[in-house]
């Protein structure tokens, strides 16, 4: 069976709570949940985590590749910023795909830049908390046209 990490990044535990006109209403225990049921239901098996620290999300994508076929990465602000995320993804080689709940290119300009799509097999923005539906989807064709 195959197995996939769905790692969130910085200040995601908040879903919900901020800025709700632009991330919706949507908890990440939610979003935990139906990425659960839907996963199942592709025959998936998935790792659900999150965290606020640049290192401890790094050290999760290093340790993905013993154990995970592929990797969902919303990694929040940390997509604009970090160099160390996308090395890590590079020197894994676990195919990832980049994750946003809002639509990226239509916000703020800082954030039309991604450190993590160079590195990415495929990008998913602007759906909300059903990107993760999507990106389970991908990740699984993808894999599957890849074999």
């Amino acid at each position: 069976m195959q197995s996939f990490l769905i790692l969130n990044g910085p200040n995601l535990n908040l879903l919900g709570q901020r800025q709700p006109e632009v991330y919706g209403r949507t908890t990440l225990e939610d979003i935990r949940d139906m990425c659960a049921d839907h996963a199942k239901s592709c025959g998936v098996e998935v790792e659900f985590a999150q965290s606020n620290h640049e290192g401890v999300m790094i050290d999760m994508i290093h340790q993905a590749k013993a154990v995970h076929d592929g990797i969902i990465l919303n990694a929040g602000a940390y997509t604009h910023t970090s160099v160390a995320l996308q090395d890590a993804i590079a020197s894994v080689e676990v195919p990832t795909i980049e994750l946003h709940l809002s639509n990226i290119h239509a916000r703020e300009t800082f954030r039309h830049h991604s450190y993590i799509s160079p590195v990415a097999v495929g990008l998913i923005c602007g759906f909300g908390a059903n990107g993760y539906r999507l990106a389970i989807d991908a990740l699984c064709g993808w894999l599957e046209e890849h074999a």
